[in-house]
């Protein structure tokens, strides 16, 4: 007896409004033309209408020079089983042979993270970046041992290199890790100078020794464009120095009686630091929890910026052995994640550390935005331990790492570039911070506010564009072995799938008289109780008998792919007008 089998997915028709061109799911313009000679190209590929996924890459006509190459973070609801979203680098690759390195402003995952999923693909080009960038970046590609081995060049803050035929210079930036660098690019109409993410160190607005001599420095110079961090720039003012965070978490280390269990970020390299070294001079012992806390540990032992005292940092093994005022635990999960070590203790799934009414738990970082509800989630099953719990809305135990409104101010002040493109944020912030610039004197002609894939020009009678071509800036998703800007189709039936599940009507047709052998099987998954739904079910093996048998005896041969069409709508229309639902609709033709 021959079968065939025949499926069919009915997707969920939505209606959307037409996306504008410069969006992310638009059709891509494919651009075929270099820069005119003495032009400069500046095409923002990453973290120009999000926060993370940094890349920008600066292109005269015959070298290109790339900044950072980050990840994204998803959230199950926006795109479920997506681990990571990529800058879209096709515009790279189809030009790899004239990038000459990619340079790297600091280790967070945002700006490194896409690496190991980029490199091979724009030609490996040498990369260069701080020492401790560098240790972050190969202890990362560890965990991808078959990719292609990266050409490391290790930079220092005050050094000039030359990248192609471009001199780049490096200048130090503050940020909540160390040794991030911001870059200065001379070309023949002047500098572009590069921010990365930074803030100021400061004392009630008045910048450091040290942040003065660095942006005075710049502004000697001849600056024709200034690419900087929005993150932060809805929020005026000054952000709060992180000497005010030590000395808060300083005072809490002292004064806690019983055990003090501290969550934060892993990337926050300088707090953890000083944590430990708190602990030291209090004579009290730190225990790491959390795979990255241990792994940037590491990384700081190796580069040499931290070493603490022997016997300082003990394992969870061994609580027992002291006194809980003398145990400070580092935990990270500060954020609400399922399987990370706070939760774990918080939910009584932690092998060592049992949580107990005589507990202190600092929340050593603000609430990223969408973690709402996973946050409040950590802080009521931490609650039920009936232990105390800190965080930055109620003390000084966190400050961000970007820079307020009037630091960014200031900070283009000091660069005064002809030029200004505000970078590092979502549309919104880039929005705020071009008005910031407009208001200390930045012609509105001057500044540009880009989307990802935009494509501007600097010429060299001295005017900037934006040309109507643009850079390739669809979704590029790493979905576990797979990379690819066609995963939004996958995407979008995952989250219709999570919405209004599946339907799957199975039926036997004899191929001979055009009838089915018997009545239609049905599986749902995630659309209805099925038990209790056995009038609309009959009403569905009803439908689909009447449609499959109606057009199978008028056909000769049998068309299965109008028979499965014909059921998919059939039925779907009927589960419509019956729950408001739109369950994607798998037919099963079995022909025999």
């Amino acid at each position: 007896m021959d079968k065939k089998i025949t499926t069919n997915t009915r997707r969920k028709t939505q209606t959307h409004k037409k996306p504008r061109k410069s969006s992310q799911f638009s059709k891509i313009k494919k651009v075929v033309k270099i820069p005119e000679p003495e032009n400069i190209r500046i095409i923002p590929l990453g973290g120009f209408e999000e926060v993370g996924k940094n890349m920008v890459a600066i292109e005269d006509k015959n070298n290109i020079i790339i900044f950072d190459a980050g990840v994204q973070f998803t959230s199950e609801e926006s795109a479920p089983g997506i681990d990571y979203i990529l800058p879209n680098t096709k515009y790279l690759e189809e030009r790899k042979n004239k990038i000459k390195g990619i340079i790297i402003t600091h280790g967070h995952l945002d700006h490194i993270g896409g690496i190991p999923f980029i490199m091979d693909r724009i030609g490996n080009p040498p990369l260069y970046a701080s020492n401790l960038t560098t240790l972050t970046i190969k202890k990362r590609m560890e965990e991808f041992p078959t990719k292609p081995k990266i050409k490391y060049n290790i930079v220092e803050a005050g050094e000039k290199v030359k990248i192609g035929d471009l001199k780049v210079k490096f200048f130090p930036v503050t940020h909540s890790i160390p040794e991030a660098l911001g870059s200065s690019i001379e070309t023949p109409q002047g500098n572009i100078v590069i921010t990365g993410d930074l803030k100021l160190e400061h004392e009630d607005g008045i910048p450091s020794d040290k942040e003065l001599k660095t942006w005075t420095a710049l502004s000697k110079d001849k600056n024709l464009l200034l690419i900087a961090d929005s993150t932060n720039v809805e929020k005026p003012g000054y952000s709060m120095p992180e000497k005010v965070v030590y000395d808060s978490i300083e005072q809490i280390i002292k004064n806690t009686n019983g055990r003090l269990i501290i969550g934060t970020f892993a990337s926050q390299f300088e707090r953890l630091i000083k944590i430990v070294s708190i602990a030291e001079k209090y004579n009290k012992k730190i225990i790491l929890e959390g795979r990255s806390i241990k792994t940037n540990m590491e990384i700081a032992k190796l580069s040499k910026i931290f070493m603490p005292k022997k016997g300082t940092i003990i394992s969870s093994n061994e609580i027992k052995n002291y006194s809980p005022d003398r145990l400070v635990i580092l935990a990270t999960g500060s954020q609400g994640e399922e399987f990370a070590a706070l939760m774990r203790m918080a939910i009584k799934q932690h092998k060592n550390i049992f949580l107990n009414e005589r507990d202190t738990v600092v929340l050593s970082s603000s609430v990223i935005p969408g973690n709402e509800v996973s946050v409040r989630r950590l802080q009521d099953n931490l609650y039920r331990h009936d232990l105390k719990v800190i965080h930055y809305r109620v003390a000084d135990v966190h400050s961000t790492g970007h820079g307020n409104a009037q630091e960014l101010a200031w900070i283009n002040t000091q660069v005064n570039a002809k030029f200004f493109i505000p970078g590092y944020g979502h549309h919104s912030m880039l929005k705020i911070h071009a008005g910031i610039a407009k208001s200390i004197g930045v012609p509105a002609a001057n500044i540009v506010v880009p989307d990802n894939g935009s494509l501007i020009e600097i010429t060299k009678d001295n005017k900037i564009k934006v040309l109507k071509e643009t850079a390739p800036s669809g979704l590029m998703m790493v979905d576990g072995f797979s990379i690819g800007d066609m995963q939004e189709v996958v995407v979008r039936d995952r989250q219709n799938l999570a919405q209004d599940g599946i339907f799957v009507v199975i039926a036997t047709l004899d191929i001979k008289s055009g009838e089915l052998r018997k009545s239609p099987d049905i599986i749902s998954r995630g659309f209805i109780y099925l038990r209790e739904s056995k009038d609309l079910l009959k009403q569905a093996r009803y439908l689909t008998k009447k449609t499959v048998e109606g057009n199978a005896k008028k056909m000769k041969p049998i068309d299965f792919d109008i028979i499965k069409k014909e059921v998919a709508d059939n039925v779907g229309r009927y589960l419509f007008q019956m729950t408001n639902k739109k369950p994607i609709i798998i037919p099963v033709i079995l022909g025999v």
